[in-house]
């Protein structure tokens, strides 16, 4: 018969656990970062010491606490919590989950905490199966997601659900737990004393980003592979937290919101002519993993929204750094996007282009804009400009309702300054 608790199945012993698993904290009190959600006499605090926790959805990046936040609920409940995987579970799992959760109510009238891990992967009509039995209060729903809700939770779930957005930890946070990996090491049974250089500890802390779980897997890496001097004690230097911890965790969501604060942060440096963040913007979504595309969609964007006419040669090196980037590939094709980025940000701005938005509401505002007579299809009173190069022509061009209007403000900046219209 399946446990009512999430964390008593196929759970590895003791020993065998992850150091991370093994110091995952058992109470609020042990919790650390997320003060924003969890402060003294919070909403979801108090939910969660008075047992009254609704259908919930946690979403923020990998270890921040989303899944120790379930287990805290756990202990503080006295309902039955079950825990599905969504990349493992479907709706036949979900519907005898319910069955259960039914019969567990008629019998002993105990509720059913239901915890979906990667709610996100779950499919639409995945999602769907579970709105009856959240709205008639069979199961209560909690769901984990390292993707923003707003695009990976169906609407009518999200709408019955309270969402609580995790922030990476904090260096204050980090350090704590770093205290709490050497406190545990110097208390084990293999007792191990532990000194980190300042260094490596902001090394660590660093490239950690915020991800508790990473940290302490690179710490356990160092302190387990590195032999103690004969003082007995584990020197962890900067050349072993470097090799504990190679790669920086990038935190970035291609679907969510840190993507979006990202490409924000990146189009606003070109807008801002600040070379220097735009190169750190540009490198933060490379080495995430950012479609190069997607970069230059942007970039082609921004050559035409935020240079314009200031520059009119933007678009065109934009679009040759985008031709050449897909005869080249990486690692060379950085190059291209650095260029393309750099010559936008140091390139005279100019937004005189979105005054097209100004004519198409405009347009949309004037029911009735005839085309004047000498501008029509068979017009015999146009003028054409290229034979009147040397004489004074005057003609008009706007529909006569609004010939005095001007829709085009040209920005005193670049090849666009001094047009006089």
């Amino acid at each position: 018969m399946q446990s009512d608790n999430l964390f008593d199945n196929h759970q590895p012993t003791l020993n065998q656990a992850p150091l991370a698993d093994r110091l995952r904290p058992k109470s609020i009190e042990e919790f650390y970062g997320q003060h924003n959600i969890l402060s003294k006499d919070s909403l979801l605090r108090n939910a969660i010491l008075n047992d009254k926790v609704g259908n919930i959805i946690f979403s923020g990046p990998p270890g921040v606490g989303k899944t120790t936040l379930i287990e805290i609920i756990s202990s503080y409940t006295r309902a039955a919590m079950i825990k599905l995987n969504a990349v493992l579970s479907g709706v036949k799992d979900l519907r005898n989950e319910i069955l259960l959760a039914e019969e567990r109510w008629k019998k002993t009238k105990r509720k059913t905490i239901l915890f979906i891990d990667e709610v996100h992967r779950f499919t639409s009509v995945q999602q769907d199966a579970l709105l009856p039995s959240i709205e008639n209060g069979t199961i209560i729903f909690i769901g984990a997601t390292t993707e923003n809700p707003i695009y990976a939770v169906n609407k009518a779930l999200l709408s019955r659900s309270r969402v609580f957005k995790l922030s990476p930890l904090s260096e204050f946070d980090l350090k704590k737990i770093v205290d709490k990996v050497i406190y545990h090491y110097q208390n084990s049974d293999i007792k191990k004393n532990i000194n980190i250089t300042q260094e490596a500890l902001d090394h660590l802390i660093n490239f950690s980003s915020g991800d508790a779980r990473n940290l302490i897997n690179a710490l356990e890496l160092a302190v387990d592979t590195t032999a103690e001097n004969e003082d007995r004690i584990i020197e962890i230097n900067l050349s072993i937290a470097k090799d504990s911890i190679q790669n920086k965790n990038i935190i970035y969501d291609k679907y969510g919101d840190n993507h979006f604060d990202v490409v924000s942060a990146f189009i606003k440096s070109i807008r801002g002519s600040d070379p220097h963040a735009t190169l750190y913007w540009l490198a933060n979504m490379i080495e995430a993993g950012e479609d190069p595309n997607y970069i230059f969609r942007r970039l082609l964007i921004s050559a035409s929204e935020d240079i314009g006419l200031a520059d009119p040669n933007a678009i065109v090196v934009v679009n040759s750094c985008y031709g050449a980037f897909e005869k080249v590939g990486y690692p060379e094709g950085y190059y291209f996007l650095s260029q393309a980025s750099l010559f936008l940000a140091i390139s005279p701005k100019s937004n005189s282009t979105k005054y097209i938005f100004n004519a198409i509401e405009k347009v949309k505002s004037n029911k009735v804009s005839l085309v004047p007579d000498h501008l029509k299809y068979k017009s015999t009173t146009y003028k054409n400009p290229h034979n009147y190069i040397n004489d004074d022509l005057v003609q008009t061009y706007m529909p006569n309702n609004l010939i005095d209007h001007k829709i085009w403000h040209p920005n005193k900046c670049g090849w666009e300054y001094d047009k006089n219209y």
